[in-house]
C-alpha cells in the first residue's frame, strides 16, 4: 500500500487520520505532530487519504473540504510531508496488525499521533488502545489527541456538515477555525448580472463538495494574493426562468471590474444573508441585490 512512497522517509513523527475539513481538532492532531518532530528533531509526516473509506462501502460522501484545500491546510501547519493513498479494497480488506506493521516497516516512525476516534483496518479494529497497546512493540510513542468541544458539542466533521447543509456558515466556520470556502476558475455565463448592473464572475460548484441551501452570502474573495470583499448567490436564478436548473456560483465583487476569465478564485463564505426567492420582475430583483449588496 506504501509501494509508491520510496525508502528516504525514516523515524518520523507520522499523524494519522482523514482530516477532510482541516477543523480546529484536526488541527490538535497535526500541530502535535509538528511539535513532536520539532521537540525530538525529526521530521513530520501525515498520513491520509485521497478518497474518503466509506465511498468504498458503496456511500455518497459530501466533503467539506476538496482533497487540494484540505493539503493546503495541512501544509500551512507546518508538516514536512504528506503522504496520501487511494483508499481501495485492498486497503479496506488489510487487517488491523497487518497495517501497523507495514507501516512501521515502512517509515519506523518515533512517534505516531491520532484523535482520540481514529480507527483503521478491516471492520475498523484498529483504535487508539490498539495503538498504544503496540507502541513498545515496534518502538514508537502514541499520543491520543481527546475530544474538542464548543459550547458542549464535540467538533467533528458531521457536525460541520450538518451546518453548512442547513446555511449555518457562521457556526460551521467556528467549529472549523477557518471559512468554509469554494474554489474554481471563473467561467463564462449569460452575464445577466452585468444586464442588471452588477457583474459577477461565475465558477461551478466543486464536485462532491457538501451542499449549501440555495441563496445569498457575504463572501471574501482571494485572487492572485489579495483579498476583496464580495456578496455571492448560489442556485438557479429562479427569477430568469431559462429553463436551466442547473446551479450556478456568481459571485459580485465590491468596488472591482476587472476581466478575471480564466483566473482560479477561492471563496471564503462568511454568513448567509438569505435565501434564494423568486422575484415578480427584474427591477424588483435589482432593488433586492442593492439592498443585500449593502449588507455586505
Amino acid at each position: 500500500m506504501f509501494d509508491l512512497i520510496n525508502d528516504d522517509y525514516k523515524n518520523l513523527s507520522l499523524g494519522l487520520g482523514f482530516f477532510d475539513g482541516v477543523h480546529r481538532a484536526h488541527k490538535s492532531v497535526i500541530l502535535s505532530t509538528v511539535n513532536l518532530a520539532q521537540k525530538y528533531g525529526y521530521k513530520s509526516a501525515i498520513i491520509t487519504f485521497n478518497n474518503h473509506p466509506a465511498e468504498c462501502l458503496g456511500k455518497n460522501i459530501e466533503y467539506i473540504s476538496t482533497i487540494k484545500t484540505r493539503d493546503e491546510l495541512i501544509k500551512q501547519l507546518g508538516v514536512d510531508y504528506i503522504f496520501s493513498l487511494n483508499f481501495d479494497k485492498k486497503i479496506m480488506n488489510t487487517t488491523r496488525e497487518e497495517y501497523l506493521e507495514v507501516l512501521c516497516k515502512k517509515f519506523y516512525p518515533k512517534v505516531i499521533t491520532t484523535g482520540f476516534n481514529h480507527t483503521f483496518g478491516k471492520s475498523r479494529l484498529g483504535n487508539p488502545q490498539f495503538l498504544r497497546e503496540n507502541a513498545i512493540k515496534y518502538g514508537y510513542e502514541y499520543y491520543c489527541i481527546g475530544p474538542e468541544k464548543i459550547n458542549g458539542e464535540i467538533i467533528s466533521s458531521t457536525a460541520i456538515r450538518e451546518r453548512l447543509k442547513k446555511g449555518d456558515i457562521k457556526s460551521a466556520n467556528e467549529f472549523l477555525g477557518h471559512y468554509f470556502s469554494i474554489e474554481g476558475e471563473v467561467i463564462y455565463g449569460r452575464q445577466l448580472g452585468r444586464k442588471l448592473g452588477f457583474p459577477t464572475a461565475n465558477i461551478i460548484y466543486p464536485d462532491k463538495l457538501v451542499r449549501i441551501p440555495y441563496g445569498v452570502y457575504k463572501v471574501n474573495l482571494e485572487l492572485e494574493s489579495k483579498i476583496y470583499s464580495g456578496m455571492m448567490n448560489f442556485g438557479i436564478k429562479p427569477t430568469i426562468d431559462d429553463g436551466n436548473n442547473i446551479p450556478v456560483v456568481e459571485v459580485h465583487i465590491l468596488n472591482f471590474n476587472n476581466d478575471i476569465y480564466g483566473k482560479i478564485i477561492k471563496i471564503n463564505i462568511e454568513t448567509q444573508i438569505r435565501p434564494e426567492r423568486k422575484f415578480n420582475s427584474l427591477d424588483e430583483l435589482r432593488m433586492q441585490i442593492k439592498k443585500d449588496i449593502a449588507l455586505c
